[in-house]
C-alpha cells in the first residue's frame, strides 16, 4: 500500500491480468525458497510510527500534504488521513546500542517534523486513538490526496454493495454507530516493529512473535477511547478489525483484519497462499517489474491486515528476504515507551523462536489468539494462558515469566546491557506501577472528570517531557 497508483476504475480484463501475475509470482516464490535464494541475514529490526497533526483547539488537522512538502523528509510519508503521517526509521542489526540508536533516530525526526508542525499552527502527536475525533472527521473530503486510497474504499465498498460499515464495540461501555467509508481505520495510529530473519529462521519467529502479541499488547495499552465512549484498553483492536470489512469471509480469522488462522507449518510461503486462496484482490494495479520483485503478490499482502504479517523485502544488494511486521502496539505515549515495547517484542520473540523445542508445538494457536483480545480488552489485568498451560493476570505474568524472557533474548541477540537494563528498566516500572497509556488516560478522565479536550492537552504536556508514561502525574 506503500505505493502510488495512476487510475482508481479497473475492468474485468484488469482483474484477471492481475490474477494471472499473482499466480506467476507465488509460483517463483516457491521455486526460490526450495532453491535457498532468500536471503541468510538476520536479526535486523525497523519500525513505522503513525502519529497525529492536531491545531492548536486540539482537534485534528487535515494538513499533511502540506507538512510533508515542508518537511521534504522522505521517512516521513502519508497516511490514510490527512491529520496522519508516518515516521519510518532505517533499518539496523539488533547487537550492542542498536535500541539506543533507534530511539536517537526517532527522536531526530520526531523533533524535526514538531518544528515544522508548529510552523504550521499544528502539533505532532502520538497516541492510539485521539480522544478529540470526531465521526464527523473521519470523511472522504480528509483522505489523503492519493489515488490509492481512493481506490481502496471504492473497492471495499463495492464489495459491500454499498451497505455502510457498522461499528460494534461492547467494553466499559457500549460504541454501536454505522459509518460509510473506510475513514474509520485512520483513527488508529500504532507503532509497528519490523524484524527480518534468516530464512531458514522465519517460520519460528513468526510463530514466536504470535504467541508475544498477547502480552505486547497488555504491557502497551494506550487507545481506551473512541468518541466519548471508553472502551477496551486497546480499543484499536476491534476498530481496525470492522473498519474494513468487506463481509466476504464468514470466518472471523480469515477476514481482511484478523489474528490470522494459524502457524505457520513449513515456511512463511504458506501466508502468501492463503492470501491468494481466501482473498479477493482489491487493488489490481499493473506493475511494470519482473517478476523476481514481486510486486503484485506483495501488493496484494499489503491489502490484508494480519495482526502479524510477514513481509517480502530486499537487502541491499538485492536478495529478497523475510520480515515480519508486528503490528499490535499502538503509538505513544513516548518514544522512550516505545522503544521498550520494540525491546520487549525483539527479545520475547527471540527467546521464544530459538527454544529447543518450539512452543509452537504445545502452545495452541487459539489459545495464543485469545490471550491476544484478552489483553487488548483488560489490558494488564487481562487474565493469560502461557506455556505451561497455567492463567495467570497479565500484570504477574510480564513481571514473572515475560520479562526475564525478554532479558535473555535479547542477551543472545547481542543487545548491550546498557539498552537492555534501561528498555525492560521501563517496562518492569510501568507493569509495577499498573499506569500504563490507557491506564493514565483513564485516572486523568476520572479525577478531574476532563472532556476530551482537557484530556489532550494534559496528555501533549506529559508526552513533552519525554519520561516514559509510568512517571506521568495526575
Amino acid at each position: 500500500m506503500g505505493q502510488e497508483i495512476n487510475q482508481t476504475q479497473f475492468d474485468d480484463q484488469v482483474f484477471s491480468e492481475y490474477r494471472c501475475r499473482l499466480s506467476r509470482e507465488i509460483a517463483l516464490l516457491e521455486e526460490q525458497l526450495s532453491h535457498g535464494i532468500f536471503s541468510a541475514i538476520g536479526e535486523i529490526g525497523g519500525y513505522e510510527l503513525e502519529s497525529w497533526l492536531v491545531d492548536h483547539n486540539y482537534f485534528p488537522s487535515p494538513i499533511n500534504q502540506a507538512f510533508l512538502t515542508r518537511l521534504n523528509n522522505p521517512l516521513v510519508v502519508h497516511e490514510l488521513s490527512r491529520f496522519n503521517v508516518e515516521l519510518n526509521g532505517a533499518p539496523m542489526p539488533l547487537k550492542g546500542n542498536a535500541l539506543s540508536a533507534m530511539a536517537f533516530e526517532l527522536n531526530q525526526n520526531w523533533q524535526e517534523c514538531q518544528e515544522v508542525a508548529h510552523q504550521m499552527d499544528s502539533v505532532l502527536m502520538m497516541i492510539g486513538i485521539l480522544p478529540t475525533v470526531r465521526q464527523s472527521d473521519l470523511c472522504l473530503a480528509n483522505m489523503s490526496e492519493l489515488k490509492r486510497y481512493r481506490a481502496l474504499n471504492e473497492q471495499v465498498f463495492k464489495r459491500r454493495c454499498g451497505r455502510p460499515l457498522r461499528i460494534c464495540i461492547h467494553g466499559r461501555e457500549h460504541l454501536d454507530i454505522v459509518h460509510p467509508d473506510v475513514m474509520l481505520e485512520a483513527a488508529t495510529t500504532s507503532f509497528q516493529v519490523h524484524l527480518q530473519s534468516a530464512e531458514r529462521d522465519a517460520m519460528r519467529y513468526f510463530n514466536a512473535s504470535i504467541i508475544a502479541a498477547g502480552p505486547l499488547v497488555a504491557a502497551s495499552g494506550n487507545s481506551p477511547l473512541l468518541f466519548d465512549t471508553d472502551l477496551w484498553d486497546e480499543t484499536r483492536i476491534p476498530l481496525f478489525e470492522q473498519s474494513v470489512e468487506i463481509g466476504d469471509q464468514p470466518q472471523p480469522e480469515n477476514r481482511r483484519v484478523s489474528f490470522g488462522c494459524g502457524y505457520v507449518r513449513d515456511s512463511l510461503f504458506e501466508c502468501f497462499a492463503e492470501n491468494i486462496a481466501h482473498h479477493d484482490v482489491l487493488l489490481p494495479i499493473l506493475i511494470d517489474s519482473p517478476p523476481q520483485q514481486f510486486a503484485h503478490l506483495r501488493l496484494h499482502n499489503g491489502t490484508i491486515w494480519r495482526w502479524i504479517r510477514p513481509l517480502i523485502g530486499f537487502d541491499p544488494d538485492g536478495t529478497p528476504h523475510f520480515r515480519i511486521e508486528q503490528r499490535v502496539l499502538p503509538a505513544g505515549p513516548t518514544i522512550a515507551d516505545m522503544i521498550s515495547n520494540a525491546a520487549l517484542f525483539f527479545g520475547l520473540t527471540r527467546y521464544l523462536a530459538t527454544l529447543r523445542e518450539p512452543p509452537e508445538a504445545l502452545f495452541g494457536f487459539a489459545q495464543a489468539r485469545d490471550n491476544f483480545y484478552a489483553a487488548a480488552r483488560n489490558g494488564l489485568q487481562a487474565k493469560l494462558t502461557w506455556l505451561d498451560n497455567s492463567t495467570i493476570e497479565a500484570r504477574v505474568l510480564l513481571l514473572e515469566e515475560i520479562l526475564p524472557m525478554a532479558r535473555q533474548g535479547l542477551e543472545t541477540l547481542g543487545i548491550g546491557k546498557t539498552d537492555i537494563d534501561r528498555n525492560l528498566g521501563i517496562l518492569e516500572s510501568r507493569i509495577k506501577s499498573g499506569q500504563t497509556g490507557s491506564a493514565w488516560q483513564r485516572a486523568y478522565c476520572e479525577k478531574y472528570r476532563a472532556d476530551s479536550l482537557h484530556l489532550v492537552a494534559a496528555y501533549l504536556e506529559q508526552q513533552r517531557s519525554g519520561s516514559p508514561v509510568h512517571e506521568w502525574a495526575l
